[in-house]
């Protein structure tokens, strides 16, 4: 099968690899249909995460072609979102809705999904049928619901955003803007978005966003601030994993308030005092996708949302070297690679 391999940082290849099989009894082989270049496959990409020669990743929709004895709520054949975490949505850490966190968790990365076909473990754990074949309309927002949506919208749920909130996102990337989306299905009342981008403050706005912010640091601290009678927002998203972005979050959170965490942040050191001071409630992490792909596919099936406008660059596997090039280079905010 022919997949894409990251040789060193910016070294992006599409090569031949073997064909994945079953090893275990709980396996599922996925057929490949469309999958995508993460915000955070550029970690690596940009040399800040290690790679040599490191099959590339994580976000996948497809059709089982073979399952394994003991998979039991899926049959070859179905269409099928996977989440970008292996779980096996039994343990007692997955039935209280963590399954990021898994008792086996790991990551799908290790994988390799940027492929035409991938083994998953723990499928039936790991992998949700959609209620039939979808529409090559639907493909691109399934698709976005193995990680990006699950994402945002996990963020949003660990930042409470809900009726009569206020809620501000720190990033414009695609998680940032699935969390637009969510915060507004679950119901806030207003969305500020922070963007320097009009495309993306476009975006933003056609999924709920009712102000933008282009300031950022201390200064967009500020204008949250300005923006809620000195007080901060009830609910606040940090989809970045910068230093200056999380503690743009921190600062923009009232006391009391709920901040959701998801921007992979290496390096970002927080102030415990600062912290300490703030008075604001956190969580966040790798978001637990599989809690929701349910509910996310049913939106999707039924119309309700429209998450794969994210999308705005469309390329074959094979060009794969320069969707990462166009995201590195921000003239992409998210690459669907078709097969």
């Amino acid at each position: 099968m022919r997949g894409v391999v990251m040789y060193a940082p910016g070294d992006v290849r599409v090569e031949d690899r073997e064909d994945p099989t079953i090893l275990e009894p709980t396996d599922a082989i996925v057929r490949v249909t469309a999958t995508c270049i993460c915000g955070s496959d550029l970690w690596p990409y940009r040399g800040i995460e290690p790679v040599d020669h490191t099959p590339m990743g994580h976000e996948y929709v497809g059709v089982v072609e073979e399952i394994g004895a003991d998979v039991k709520t899926l049959e070859v054949g179905d269409f099928v979102v996977g989440s970008f975490v292996i779980s096996d949505n039994t343990c007692e850490i997955c039935r209280s809705g963590y399954q990021s966190q898994c008792v086996h968790r790991t990551f799908v990365s290790e994988i390799g999904t940027q492929a035409e076909k991938a083994r998953i473990p723990y499928a039936d754990g790991t992998l949700v049928a959609t209620p039939g074949a979808p529409s090559a309309e639907q493909v691109p927002h399934l698709l976005a619901a193995s990680d990006v949506l699950g994402t945002g919208w996990y963020a949003a749920v660990a930042a409470e955003a809900g009726l009569g909130k206020t809620v501000a996102v720190v990033g414009d990337g695609a998680v940032g803007l699935m969390a637009v989306l969510a915060a507004k299905q679950l119901g806030a009342e207003r969305i500020i978005a922070m963007s320097r981008h009009p495309e993306r403050q476009a975006l933003a706005r056609h999924y709920g966003a009712t102000d933008i912010v282009e300031e950022r640091g201390k200064e967009g601290v500020a204008k949250i601030k300005e923006l809620t009678g000195g007080l901060g927002a009830h609910s606040v998203i940090e989809a970045v994993g910068t230093q200056e972005s999380f503690m743009q979050a921190v600062g923009a959170t009232r006391g009391g308030g709920h901040m959701g965490y998801v921007g992979v942040n290496y390096e970002v050191k927080i102030p415990g005092i600062q912290l300490f001071f703030a008075g604001i409630r956190a969580e966040g992490g790798p978001a637990p996708v599989r809690r929701f792909l349910p509910d996310l596919i049913q939106l999707i099936w039924d119309g309700a949302i429209d998450p794969g406008k994210v999308f705005d660059l469309t390329l074959p596997l094979e060009d794969a070297a320069e969707g990462y090039r166009a995201m590195d280079e921000r003239r992409a905010t998210k690459v669907l690679l078709t097969l």
